[in-house]
């Protein structure tokens, strides 16, 4: 049974004063009215939908003047929720805004859902898979790929992921991903992008309390977000060669999870000693950023959802952004600023990179507790297996990525920001 529309009209003029005081949204015989007389025209869109959605509202209507790619965008980016369909009449874009429109339906919806998915129904291999059909679709015969699982990763020593994952009754995996639209083999590698594949993070047996397990399904945003930012570039018509590296697992409790004391000996000749296995992005980063320094790209982007620090600095509206590359800094920071994403820059200076002292090993995983600085001492740590790490390396902690409750502007879940700052960057 098809239902009747709501009409859902923008308008400049603020809300008559019996709607209350700096009221957005306002009701009619002939539907809803958004109000967008703020400074921030978009975000009023957003929360205005989110209204709607609040209401119960599951079928609209966008209509009359105003909806055009970014309102018509802001106001899904609202009203969509982790739940339930919702339908939407949109109205007639130019072709070049309905082309844009339509692949970020698309490519930041299977972000949003793909982060939103239960652990239970989205394994390592899983979640390689995933990636790998989705840019397929997208790149198609540009694009080949390897997947190594399991005993395969420690043997090719791949010995951070395989430590993390070996304690899960999922294999480990890890995907190298390479779109190589000009057909060249030996063409060079513009950039390659890592991200964290963390399926589900019990802390391994520094174990997480459960207020801070319960949104842990989410901890594989980073790899879903540099998934998402890759497939976004090439539908909007990147030339150039890049690789993709998801580093997958579990972080479980077993009698074969790895422990606190052990070391792990990675194959840049690095050795790192556990002092918290709930810092186990870093580990399983460090063997996608080896070998991506391999392919000495102009660029370098990795992205996880690595520390409650950042979250702490920037709360989940912002994703942190750390590098030593200053004019990098500032071309990532353009993006975000173009796509109307929100990124902060946070420090990160060679001072940080001493920070990890080991009795033991060359570094330990965590930072001494003389030092508190958790994000910018987590991006140092990162910095040690990236062999040029001075220039051209982003390192993004996905602040932003996921909400655990809903806001003004978000339902709970995933958030999908990043996606299209990332890919823009790769236009660049």
């Amino acid at each position: 049974m098809t239902t009747q529309p709501m009409n859902i009209t923008l308008s400049n003029q603020p809300a008559d004063a019996r709607w209350g005081e700096k009221a957005i949204l306002t009701s009619n015989d002939s539907g809803m009215t958004l109000h967008i007389t703020g400074a921030d025209a978009l975000m009023t869109i957003q929360r205005g939908a989110r209204k709607i959605d609040g209401q119960g509202v599951r079928h609209v209507a966008l209509v009359g003047e105003g909806w055009h790619l970014e309102q018509c965008w802001a106001f899904w980016q609202g009203y969509r929720g982790p739940k339930g369909k919702r339908q939407v009449d949109w109205p007639t874009l130019g072709e070049h805004e309905q082309a844009e429109f339509a692949r970020r339906l698309k490519i930041v919806d299977w972000v949003r859902d793909t982060i939103n998915l239960p652990a239970e129904e989205l394994g390592p291999e899983d979640l390689a898979h995933s990636a790998v059909d989705l840019i397929s679709e997208v790149g198609g015969d540009a694009v080949s790929y390897r997947i190594t699982k399991g005993e395969d990763l420690r043997e090719q020593g791949y010995m951070g992921l395989h430590t993390v994952g070996r304690g899960s009754n999922r294999p480990p995996a890890f995907l190298a991903l390479d779109f190589n639209p000009t057909g060249d083999d030996k063409a060079p590698v513009y950039a390659c992008l890592v991200g964290k594949g963390i399926t589900f993070d019990t802390g391994g047996y520094s174990m997480k309390q459960s207020s801070f397990m319960d949104s842990m399904k989410s901890d594989m945003g980073g790899a879903a977000t540099v998934t998402g930012a890759l497939a976004m570039a090439i539908s909007r018509g990147l030339n150039k060669r890049v690789k993709l590296y998801l580093c997958c697992a579990d972080n479980m409790v077993s009698s074969n999870a790895f422990k606190l004391g052990d070391i792990i000996r990675y194959r840049n000749g690095k050795s790192v000693e556990v002092m918290n296995t709930d810092a186990e992005g870093r580990l399983v980063l460090a063997d996608g950023l080896i070998d991506a320094s391999e392919q000495k790209p102009t660029l370098l982007i990795d992205a996880a959802t690595l520390t409650g620090a950042a979250k702490t600095a920037l709360g989940n509206d912002y994703h942190a952004l750390f590098t030593f590359d200053d004019v990098m800094a500032q071309s990532l920071m353009g993006s975000a600023v173009s796509e109307n994403e929100p990124f902060w820059r946070l420090p990160l200076a060679e001072f940080h990179r001493s920070h990890l002292p080991s009795n033991f090993a060359d570094l330990n995983n965590i930072a001494s507790p003389a030092h508190a600085a958790g994000a910018s001492s987590a991006a140092a740590f990162l910095s040690h297996f990236v062999s040029d790490y001075q220039q051209g390396w982003l390192h993004i902690d996905c602040s932003a990525t996921y909400r655990k409750a809903a806001v003004d502007q978000w339902s709970a879940g995933a958030t999908g920001l990043g996606v299209r700052t990332l890919a823009n960057l790769l236009l660049k």
